[in-house]
């Protein structure tokens, strides 16, 4: 990991000289990405994260898709992202007796687009953080007061505050967003009432292949990463309540041969002492932008899992904003600039969104009849078809130069 822990006095010092002093919340994949992206322009945004340093690069897996690939061609680190990621080549579907349904080739459904990858979230940020990555850990934003010309944040370390004035404060602290609270912006959830367990299991022979088995009132999923399978296995949270012992006895005598990706899982979750337990839930802003605020990633639209799309779309909408940001334009258009970029980005990434909710009522079901009548549909249904939606989107990428109204 290279991001350099660095006092907040010297990032407000770095900032200071900037003709657009920008403060970005938080360290995860959008707004590392972003402040990196402003960093390679030769801007000096300040980089906050209320995670200790130790806990910024906590892992999962990431299957990105080629709406990544400008962003990492605007970081000149797209070689480093091809070493520590692998190609997702294949996508596989178990039904609920663990049958493999069908086997399809996403690499050439996708493949006119860009890259389709696995890559672990440690990873991920290991390569975005590749050049000077500082950051100021532990650091929270108390308070925010926006006037016309500027944004005064009240930001906390431990006990120490300290106020400071940004032209622009980017809000990228994740789907519990802490920061959004203090702005006048409404949320819509979807809770979905499933929730799993997430564990690395060890690579297999078949390391381009993503693998789902999805159950009567379970869904396993396994992914390839570079040196591991990860690994997510759900259902409802009344079942889930029980534990992993009792959740993996129960698919067990539901499913006696899910094949050996799958079994290797299921000893996965058992032999983690202490399994991160992920509920599967989304939230959307209502909007995205108040002036010199604007909202990034998951602060904005925090997805469900069931596209693998929602750290791709957060990657793209920090590609276009720091685009448009680095446009030569002076601090008083700013909050024009912000509305334009919410106007072209916020339609692509609710419609992404909807496509992962989509595909949640289809898979977060718990009945036997509808466990059957999804396994027909699935025999018929290409990955293509699937992903009818979001290969839209990869056919008309964003422009950022180029101005919304």
């Amino acid at each position: 990991m290279s991001f350099i822990e660095t006092p907040l006095q010297d990032q407000l010092e770095a900032a200071a000289q900037d003709s657009r002093p920008t403060l970005i919340v938080g360290a995860g994949i959008a707004g590392t990405a972003i402040a990196q992206l402003l960093r390679r322009a030769g801007q000096h945004p300040v980089l906050i994260e209320r995670a200790a340093p130790a806990a910024i690069s906590g892992g999962y897996m990431l299957a990105l898709m080629p709406m990544v690939d400008a962003a990492m061609e605007d970081l000149g680190i797209r070689d480093s992202y091809r070493s520590a990621s692998v190609p997702m080549n294949r996508y596989q579907v178990r039904s609920r007796n663990g049958k493999v349904l069908r086997t399809d080739p996403i690499a050439e459904v996708l493949s006119q687009y860009g890259d389709y990858r696995g890559i672990s979230r440690g990873d991920l940020l290991d390569v975005l953080t590749t050049d000077h990555a500082p950051v100021t850990s532990q650091t929270t934003v108390t308070a925010l007061q926006e006037e016309p010309d500027a944004v005064t944040a009240t930001l906390r370390t431990g006990p120490q505050e300290t106020e400071a004035s940004f032209a622009v404060v980017i809000i990228a602290d994740g789907i519990n967003s802490t920061t959004r609270d203090l702005l006048e912006t409404d949320t819509t959830r979807v809770e979905t009432g499933w929730g799993g367990w997430v564990v690395w299991a060890p690579e297999d022979e078949s390391m381009d292949l993503g693998e789902e088995l999805w159950g009567t009132d379970f869904f396993l999923g396994t992914y390839p990463v570079a040196g591991a399978i990860g690994v997510f296995l759900g259902g409802d949270v009344e079942d889930t309540a029980a534990g992993p012992e009792a959740f993996v006895q129960g698919i067990r005598r539901q499913v006696p041969s899910p094949g050996p990706r799958a079994e290797a899982a299921l000893e996965a979750v058992l032999a983690d002492p202490d399994p991160y337990f992920w509920p599967l839930d989304d939230v959307r802003a209502d909007r995205w932008t108040t002036g010199r605020t604007v909202l990034l990633g998951d602060a904005a639209a925090g997805f469900l899992p069931t596209a693998g799309i929602g750290a791709g779309m957060a990657m793209e909408s920090a590609w276009v904003l720091a685009r448009m940001l680095d446009q030569p334009d002076g601090g008083s258009s700013t909050p024009d600039l912000l509305t334009s970029f919410e106007a072209r980005q916020r339609p692509r990434v609710e419609a992404a969104q909807d496509n992962s909710r989509q595909l949640a009522r289809l898979m977060f079901r718990r009945s036997r009849v509808w466990a059957i009548v999804r396994d027909l549909v699935v025999q018929r249904v290409s990955v293509a078809t699937a992903l009818g939606p979001i290969r839209k989107l990869l056919a008309d990428l964003p422009t950022p130069d180029a101005r919304v109204p």
